[in-house]
């Protein structure tokens, strides 16, 4: 069984790598732009649809605020862009806004930053697999029903693939984030080439015809939860400077210049769809995306409108590999620092962060299901918690500058310092604005998030306290004194399986030895009478346990052999014979609950001695 399990591990995850091959894993940065802006990209199909959709309620006239929040959207990638450039450059090792919030601002503002990332990226493969599903759905509305698993089957498929490494991942996901650059792109200068050739008129929608009755006046409330939506823009902005040491020799040079590219390529694509899409007067559907109109009346029906369409899908089923390149990063960062569980920091087979990629998938799924795989109950919980990471980081980095006054601190403090604030009162307008809307589960998941991470380091710090030796201890060891350890052999019945373990307990070191069987049939007496006879050296110990407990027993026996808290106690018995599947199934499972029982208890060692048909 274990040898199947081994060969479908195998066939589904590849190979085993060597920890030779580390390096070979490291990403050019053409496809580490793949990898890691495919979140940021992606955003640009739903952001702009998002901003209409919350003014809209104020009217047609309340559209046209659209350009300017775009705008302002605009600025902040520019601010934050650059910001994530330094960080780069100041932290080559990666770990972007917790490694600067660690290091500039405490061990809490760090976890905090920490924190509010793992939440983000976890939301991220929600939003973007149920975005792409959505996308899927529409074209085919046969599938509708069905959302959820697709978007299960999705979640899967991500997981399976970066599980198989980070080249091969970032390969497969290459092609979709070009081909969504290219194709939008391209609809984009067409737009802009039809516009200024015959203008306007190219470039109106049908549904620029459509009257829109006010249900609200345009309140700066609205423009705020306008401007909130528009954020999502910015998910992802953060990966590459996390990521920094995925990328080739010299990694902060490179990740500069594709963060440079990254940051270059959402400009055009946000702020072009943003224009065309105040051009051209459209009203947010229901039934049909912003991309989906624009390229449509531009391209009309034909097979560059289908391109578009099925690269959008494809960038936004695939957005979610961003967040798979850096949760298990992060959570590798934090699990060296103790704040996460050490297995987060363990690479698995394929020299990929398997613990980490698995807990994303798990838990991603387990929001999909909650919320119906529907993108609308799951944008609200989006930018809060990366919005608050962009502020510890452009915090952090003001320390940085302040402290160590390199060449052009001045001009590196100006622009973190104004990002800094800029970032605080985005993160409060976020909150506000989707505060009802849900953004409140964050608003609460992130503090209990940071509570459950500052508990783990103190668990950790007192279990590594318990576990230092002192120097009298160590002399100890040099003299050769050893604490005592008490040897108990369980005992069921006079058999070959107590025979062995008899044979095993008589090589160990202790100070005494003794056997322990618990009557809970009546029958000690007949087997204190066969023990004596067949002239046992170690002495039998018979407890009574007329209502038929065993475990109770064994563990309060094998306390009373401690004389001090110094003492050890090993527990030796035979079970049967594992390698034999039927009988594990037929026999009784009472030594796995002994020692499952007896693994909690300080100072106690549970052994299975050898057993076989030559004993």
């Amino acid at each position: 069984m274990l040898d199947l399990l081994t060969r479908f591990k195998r066939f589904l995850l590849g190979a085993p790598l060597s920890n030779s091959a580390l390096g070979e894993q490291r990403l050019s940065n053409p496809v580490a732009l793949a990898v890691f802006a495919s979140d940021a990209l992606a955003s640009v199909a739903y952001a702009s649809q998002e901003i209409l959709l919350m003014l809209v309620v104020a009217g047609t006239a309340a559209l046209t605020k659209q350009w300017a929040i775009a705008l302002g959207i605009g600025a902040l990638i520019v601010i934050v862009s650059v910001s994530y450039r330094q960080t780069i450059k100041a932290y080559p090792q990666g770990g972007g806004s917790y490694s600067v919030a660690q290091a500039n601002l405490g061990p809490l503002f760090g976890v905090i930053a920490g924190s509010s990332l793992l939440v983000d990226y976890v939301l991220d493969v929600a939003v973007s697999v149920a975005a792409g599903t959505a996308a899927l759905t529409s074209a085919l509305p046969a599938l509708y029903p069905y959302r959820v698993l697709i978007c299960l089957a999705l979640i899967t498929v991500l997981g399976v693939a970066n599980l198989r490494g980070v080249r091969q991942s970032g390969a497969l996901f290459a092609i979709p984030t070009y081909s969504f650059v290219v194709a939008l792109g391209g609809t984009l200068l067409w737009g802009f080439y039809r516009l200024a050739t015959v203008g306007p008129s190219a470039i109106r929608v049908p549904s620029a015809h459509q009257a829109v009755i006010a249900v609200s006046g345009l309140t700066l409330f609205i423009i705020a939860k306008a401007f909130a939506s528009g954020c999502t823009a910015m998910t992802g902005i953060e990966c590459i400077a996390n990521g920094t040491a995925a990328f080739k020799d010299p990694t902060a040079a490179n990740a500069r210049k594709t963060m440079l590219w990254m940051s270059g390529v959402l400009l055009f694509l946000f702020l072009g769809l943003s224009y065309l899409v105040l051009a051209s007067g459209m009203h947010p559907l229901a039934t049909e995306t912003v991309i989906s109109q624009i390229s449509r009346r531009l391209l009309g029906g034909g097979w560059t409108y289908y391109v578009v369409s099925l690269s959008t899908m494809g960038i936004l089923l695939v957005a979610a590999n961003t967040a798979y390149a850096d949760f298990p990063r992060l959570s590798s960062f934090m699990a060296n620092d103790g704040y996460m569980p050490h297995q987060f920091a363990e690479r698995g087979q394929r020299l990929v962060f398997s613990n980490g990629i698995a807990v994303l998938s798990t838990i991603a799924s387990l929001l999909v299901i909650a919320f119906a795989g529907d993108v609308t109950r799951l944008i609200p919980l989006f930018a809060v918690g990366v919005f608050l990471a962009f502020t510890l980081s452009q915090a952090g980095m003001v320390v940085h500058w302040w402290k160590g006054r390199e060449p052009g601190w001045h001009w590196s403090i100006l622009v973190n310092g104004v990002g800094s604030v800029v970032c605080g009162v985005v993160t409060l307008v976020i909150a506000v604005a989707k505060f009802s809307s849900g953004a409140w589960m964050v608003v609460l998941v992130i503090p209990a998030l940071v509570a459950a991470l500052l508990y783990v380091r103190h668990r950790y710090a007192v279990t590594d306290a318990a576990a230092e030796i002192t120097l009298r201890e160590l002399g100890d060891l040099a003299d050769g004194s050893l604490p005592d350890n008490h040897v108990v052999v369980l005992v069921r019945q006079l058999d070959r399986r107590t025979l062995s373990a008899l044979r095993f307990a008589r090589l160990l070191q202790a100070s005494d030895r003794v056997a322990l069987h618990v009557d809970t049939q009546g029958d000690g007496d007949e087997l204190v009478r066969d023990w004596a006879a067949a002239g046992i050296e170690i002495p039998l110990e018979v407890v009574p346990s007329p209502y038929r407990e065993i475990i109770g027993p064994v563990v309060r026996f094998v306390r009373s052999r401690k004389v001090s808290p110094q003492d050890t106690v090993t527990v030796v018995a035979t079970d049967v014979d594992s390698s034999d599947r039927v009988d594990l199934l037929l026999h009784a499972q009472t030594p796995f609950w002994i020692r499952s029982a007896l693994s909690t208890e300080p100072g106690v060692a549970y052994l299975d001695a050898p057993y076989g048909d030559d004993d």
